[in-house]
């Protein structure tokens, strides 16, 4: 049997067609499939957050972007305890970014209570694993 592709290239989901000919009747066509799979991947911190020093009141965004297949999930914590988010209560000035990036719609900086002072990493998990980003700081200037 010998496979030739008529005409374009299409793929349909994650299948591959193709139309062969088979030898022995040359003039029926028959059109078989091929799955194409992308191995999966652990995931992979692919841009680390930076250290801040922001002011009170004041916006801030800790960046944080992840690949792998499937693609990863990303959460954030501050000194080892997981951050909520917007994802969490629709009311926090915290929120998730798609691309797996922290923002701060105000920094909130009191003198008994400094929630947003602290030490962050990100961390992004999918089935095969997870990968933890660099340590970045929020300093309150």
């Amino acid at each position: 049997m010998q496979c030739i592709l008529a005409g374009t290239l299409v793929f349909v989901f994650d299948v591959l067609w193709c139309l062969c000919d088979w030898n022995f009747l040359p003039w029926s066509k028959v059109a078989i499939g091929s799955r194409l799979r992308q191995e999966d991947s652990p995931p992979r911190i692919v841009e680390h957050p930076s250290d801040l020093v922001v002011s009170k009141g004041e916006p801030a965004t800790f960046n944080c972007k992840a690949e792998g297949r499937p693609a990863p999930t990303v959460e954030w914590y501050k000194d080892g305890e997981r951050v909520e988010t917007d994802k969490d209560d629709p009311r926090s000035h915290r929120m998730l970014l798609p691309t797996g990036s922290l923002f701060f719609l105000r920094i909130v900086h009191g003198r008994r209570s400094k929630p947003d002072e602290g030490v962050y990493v990100c961390v992004a998990r999918n089935y095969l694993g997870e990968a933890v980003s660099r340590n970045a700081s929020l300093e309150v200037a």
